[in-house]
């Protein structure tokens, strides 16, 4: 499926998860944003090391800002997975493997100083890359290799400033072992109801 700017539709929900119906990706996150289906990906390297990435300056929501490895939405009846590698090389160029869900139930609501409004329930994921990241950069400004306990660490010790999810996802995370390659894959079944035909 293409992601385009005007044409991607995201999958809207209801407190419990289920499917309700669909709107523009667009026209989705204003101050009212209604609840709609997301995910996050924490890639790593054959060491361990997370790829971390900074959103470019002409991004909707928290421009400028580090986070996690990339984010997207799954459009509608669109495989979670397939999902997964559309956005993985649609930012950054690269291609997963070994992608597991880590956190299947995550879910967040944020607000920028503007008004902008965050709302979705988010899955999130890990998955080894062994490729170069070349960013897309209207969707990536810069990235760059971090250690998982020293990421982890600074993000929960205040010393590494992060988007609002990343920062709750990596309070969440930090129970699972110092090596995210040994992290113990979660159940696809867990996801939310929307997401679950595209369940691996």
């Amino acid at each position: 499926m293409a992601d385009t700017l005007l044409g991607e539709r995201v999958v809207l929900l209801d407190p419990a998860g289920e499917a309700v119906g669909t709107a523009l990706k667009s026209e989705v996150h204003h101050a009212a944003t209604p609840l709609h289906l997301a995910f996050s990906c924490y890639v790593f390297d054959a060491a361990g090391s997370l790829l971390v990435t900074r959103r470019a300056a002409g991004k909707a929501t928290w421009p400028d800002v580090w986070t996690n490895s990339f984010c997207g939405h799954p459009g509608p009846d669109e495989d979670m997975a397939a999902a997964l590698a559309r956005r993985a090389a649609d930012e950054l160029t690269i291609r997963l493997s070994g992608v597991r869900p880590v956190l299947p139930r995550f879910r967040y609501r944020a607000v920028m100083p503007n008004g902008v409004v965050e709302n979705e329930v988010c899955p999130v994921f890990a998955a080894v890359t062994a490729d170069r990241p070349e960013p897309h950069p209207s969707e990536v400004d810069a990235v760059e290799w971090v250690a998982w306990p020293t990421f982890r660490d600074d993000v929960l010790a205040g010393r590494r400033e992060v988007s609002p999810w990343c920062a709750w996802q990596v309070a969440e995370l930090a129970a699972l072992p110092d090596d995210p390659l040994a992290w113990p894959p979660g159940d696809w079944r867990a996801l939310p109801p929307a997401a679950l035909g595209s369940a691996a």
